[in-house]
């Protein structure tokens, strides 16, 4: 079982403070819903209101046809995963996992059962008696994962609980989470600051800034056609150059660009460092290489352009090497965006 979730019209306040403003979301059964920002935008009230944990100021949240902005969080069919996964130190991993259905008044077979069923299913069978401490941090998760899904809650809420994770361990969970969500079905709202663990793990995300949401889309369309500068800024490096409509065209500093206006008013081209090179769609004019280095995956340039010198442009090119430190080439774009000007892009 699993439910779509609504919400209609949130807003939230901490006293003066308002952390949500007029959040409305729509989140279908079975889909992976990431909410993604910096500290402070919204994410973790809004999972806490869907979880029971925070009742809002104004608005509603329906999972399916069922309004439950003033049900309890036990009375909800909800499960939260955290970060510090709270596992039972003194209980084995088979009684960790059973904890809920325990406090649901499952009889003891039944629960050892399902928790068998969900150990085998995060790749732990065979440890049911082990401790928490003797298992590494992601077996750890692993098993709060499973504890969590035991209940077989309609919608699985995870506060950051990958955070405590380091590099290659998180970068493995984000696959298993993944495939562990699509083979169980179960609505997954994730809140994290991570955006690579947003691409990885999303079907589609929800940026948030300063209570509101900024965009909201599968990963690939938040990334390459962001729908502010905020998104576009938030979702990794991007180079963003001062445009204007002008003559039925766009104008920049580096000349035109065959790209067409939004309308009237200030813009912004915006265009990711690995799409600008030197080679592609749309020329950008003469620059100058100034500083260059080595990523592993690719050289990292700075560019600056002739037609403006007060500019710097990023660009990700081949890892096979790029030219010489002072030469001068074509730059170009293989994709842009452009965006209507903010008046404090963040």
């Amino acid at each position: 079982m699993t439910a779509a979730i609504s919400v209609v019209s949130v807003h939230h306040a901490f006293g003066s403070f308002v952390a949500l403003e007029r959040v409305d979301l729509e989140i279908a059964a079975g889909e992976f819903i990431v909410l993604l920002g910096p500290s402070g935008c919204g994410k973790t009230t809004l999972l806490s209101i869907l979880g029971g944990f925070l009742t809002p100021t104004r608005g509603r949240v329906l999972f399916g046809d069922r309004d439950m902005t003033q049900v309890a969080p036990k009375d909800r069919p909800t499960t939260t995963m955290f970060q510090d996964y709270a596992l039972f130190p003194h209980m084995s991993l088979l009684d960790n996992v059973g904890f809920g259905l325990r406090m649901r008044g499952q009889g003891r077979a039944m629960r050892h059962a399902k928790a068998l069923e969900m150990l085998a299913m995060v790749g732990l069978e065979g440890k049911a008696s082990a401790r928490p401490h003797e298992l590494s941090g992601g077996q750890r998760q692993r098993v709060a994962l499973a504890r969590a899904l035991a209940v077989d809650p309609k919608v699985l809420l995870l506060d950051e609980p990958l955070g405590a994770l380091d590099l290659k361990l998180r970068r493995q969970m984000q696959e298993e989470l993944k495939a562990i969500q699509r083979r169980i079905g179960t609505t997954f709202v994730h809140v994290t600051h991570d955006q690579e663990e947003a691409m990885a793990v999303a079907d589609r995300i929800v940026v948030m800034n300063h209570g509101r949401i900024e965009d909201i889309g599968p990963p690939q369309d938040i990334y390459l056609r962001p729908a502010s500068l905020f998104s576009a800024n938030f979702m990794g490096e991007i180079n963003m150059i001062p445009a204007s409509a002008q003559g039925g065209g766009v104008q920049t500093p580096l000349g035109p660009v065959a790209l067409p206006p939004l309308g009237d008013g200030a813009q912004t081209l915006c265009i990711r460092p690995e799409n600008l090179g030197l080679s592609g769609e749309i020329a950008l004019g003469e620059a100058r290489l100034t500083d260059a280095a080595f990523f592993g995956t690719h050289h990292r340039c700075h560019f600056t352009p002739t037609a403006a010198p007060d500019l710097t442009l990023i660009a990700h090119l081949p890892q096979g090497g790029h030219p010489e430190l002072g030469s001068l080439h074509q730059l170009y774009a293989s994709s842009a965006v452009l965006l209507p000007q903010e008046e404090t892009p963040v």
